[in-house]
């Protein structure tokens, strides 16, 4: 789910028809039981509701002609089977780690790169623009107080990959900005905190016709 879909089967991609691909990012996203009928209604929007649920049947057949056990359609509605590993879900909770200030030695050592990837950035369903803005949000968030817990257990390199993360992630966004100039700063880089601080500027003005916040230079006088 991150980056792009893939289905793995055994250690092996598998290669499976795009309306099956939809249905199982739907219940991957949604992470709870959904009613037939709302599936079938969210994937195919502008069909009626007799043509939806024909297109549902159909993608549960291919899901259902691959022979491993994969979504759970009991009670008239569907939802993934608990042994079935999203990827998604696994950065989430990483994310939410993070932010609760509770990441683990695994965390650390997985570092930015669990949170690099976004969600199905090639996928233009309606259904999924909330989700998706709701997961980048988390993820930078994430990334900016990973930036911060690893520049202060000493661990700046790791720290800066994360900050940059989330500069790569939003340009745009100030905050994250701050956390690649506070990682230079805690290593006695001015120097380079000015730079990031030129740089953040010079996009801030092409942009939006903006610069940012004093808060950003108040950083580097006060450090």
């Amino acid at each position: 789910m991150l980056d792009a879909f893939e289905l793995t089967i055994d250690g092996g991609p598998v290669e499976i028809a795009h309306p099956a691909r939809r249905l199982l990012a739907l219940l991957a996203v949604k992470q709870h039981p959904l009613l037939r009928a709302y599936a079938g209604g969210v994937l195919w929007l502008n069909f009626s509701d007799d043509r939806a649920a024909a297109n549902l049947r159909s993608a549960l057949w291919r899901v259902r002609a691959l022979e491993v056990p994969i979504v759970d359609t009991r009670n008239g509605t569907l939802q993934l089977l608990p042994w079935v590993e999203v990827d998604l879900h696994a950065a989430m909770s990483a994310a939410h780690r993070w932010l609760a200030r509770l990441e683990t030695d695994v965390d650390r050592e997985a570092g930015a790169a669990a949170l690099e990837g976004e969600l199905l950035p090639d996928w233009y369903d309606d259904w999924m623009t909330d989700d998706r803005e709701s997961f980048r949000q988390l993820r930078l968030h994430a990334l900016e107080v990973m930036a911060e817990r690893l520049a202060l257990a000493d661990r700046c390199g790791d720290a800066i990959l994360a900050a940059l993360a989330a500069v790569a992630a939003d340009p745009l966004r100030e905050s994250a900005h701050r956390a690649v100039i506070k990682v230079h700063l805690a290593e006695g880089n001015v120097a380079e905190a000015i730079r990031q601080l030129h740089r953040c500027e010079r996009l801030m003005l092409d942009e939006v016709g903006v610069p940012p916040s004093s808060r950003l230079a108040d950083l580097i006088q006060h450090a």
